[in-house]
């Protein structure tokens, strides 16, 4: 399937358009709130700081709930790309196949066990939850004689979400304490996070983004087949591990930072294939650019939904996916 963008020249013009509308959702995501910001004040944050209550939410809240809005938009939604490469399912994505369920039910643990204190306990907790649930969604996708078939995996990732989600209402219903340490996660949200939640895990986000970015050449190969991979000097094998870490990385610190927010992972990788097409060394920037677009929009406009009360930012995707979840099965049906 080609997209709308057919030349390099207009699918060059379609990343720098999306790279404007995400300085523009930026602009909007620290300007546009309860508290109206005048740009001059965001500038003096920085380079005049006088300790006033505009120049404090500035800096501690609306800039770095855009840039984590920025981040984890753009990790989900890449990690989606590859895992609808890697399965060969339209339907696949960090949170409808368990990834993000396993790395919220990790957090859960660890909060009732220890504690959620430090910011790397709830980075590493969440890298391993992530990392067991990819591991038990490939296994159970991949039992019987054809190997990982799309509905096998998609099966099998529906099971683990239902799994972890269960496991982890049943933990909170036993510990009171990690309900309300957790709470804020599991919703799916980029308020209230600070700055050095995001430092924490951003060379991991960046590192993983620029991995995909450069394995892109191999996802392609990968995305015609194993044999027609193999046929072509692909090392199957090798480029699935590469791109099961890239994955729970970029959803692992996704969840660590904002919670499991859903259907970025599925929305993004559709939008960006119907304007560049299924080619992924155009198709992975584009995600990561719309993916940021999207989180920071939803993120921006959530704040007016209820007059005086903030509605987190995973409600919001929540209402625009299911939506598209659905128009999309309906589609790949009639196909």
């Amino acid at each position: 399937m080609s997209g709308y963008l057919r030349t390099p020249k207009l699918k060059a013009l379609g990343l720098v358009l999306a790279a404007v509308l995400m300085l523009l959702g930026l602009a909007a995501s620290v300007f546009l709130g309860f508290a109206r910001i005048h740009p001059r004040d965001a500038l003096d944050a920085y380079l005049a700081f006088n300790g006033s209550n505009e120049h404090l939410i500035i800096r501690t809240a609306r800039v770095p709930r855009a840039l984590i809005a920025t981040a984890v938009g753009a990790s989900l939604a890449v990690a989606g790309a590859l895992m609808q490469a890697f399965t060969r399912n339209p339907l696949a994505s960090p949170s409808l196949f368990g990834i993000n369920s396993g790395a919220a039910f990790a957090l859960v643990v660890v909060s009732a066990l220890w504690s959620l204190d430090s910011l790397t306990t709830v980075a590493w907790a969440s890298y391993a939850g992530a990392a067991l649930a990819a591991v038990m969604v490939y296994a159970l996708g991949s039992i019987g004689r054809d190997g990982m078939t799309p509905i096998k995996v998609t099966l099998a990732g529906s099971a683990m979400t239902a799994l972890f989600s269960s496991l982890t209402s049943g933990v909170l219903l036993v510990n009171g304490r990690s309900f309300d340490q957790v709470l804020g996660w599991l919703v799916g949200s980029v308020a209230n996070r600070t700055l050095d939640t995001l430092l924490l895990v951003l060379p991991y986000i960046a590192g993983s983004l620029l991995a995909a970015f450069a394995m892109a050449g191999s996802v392609n190969l990968l995305s015609m087949g194993d044999e027609v991979a193999r046929g072509l000097g692909g090392r199957t094998a090798l480029i699935r591990a590469a791109m099961a870490v890239i994955v729970v990385l970029l959803a692992g610190a996704s969840v660590a930072i904002a919670g499991p927010i859903a259907f970025v992972g599925i929305v993004i990788p559709h939008l960006s294939r119907a304007l560049v097409g299924p080619d992924h060394r155009w198709l992975l920037p584009m995600c990561a650019l719309l993916g940021a677009n999207l989180l920071l929009f939803a993120d921006t406009g959530a704040r007016f939904i209820l007059p005086g009360k903030e509605t987190p930012v995973g409600v919001v995707t929540a209402l625009i996916g299911i939506p598209f979840l659905i128009a999309v099965a309906r589609r790949q049906k009639h196909e």
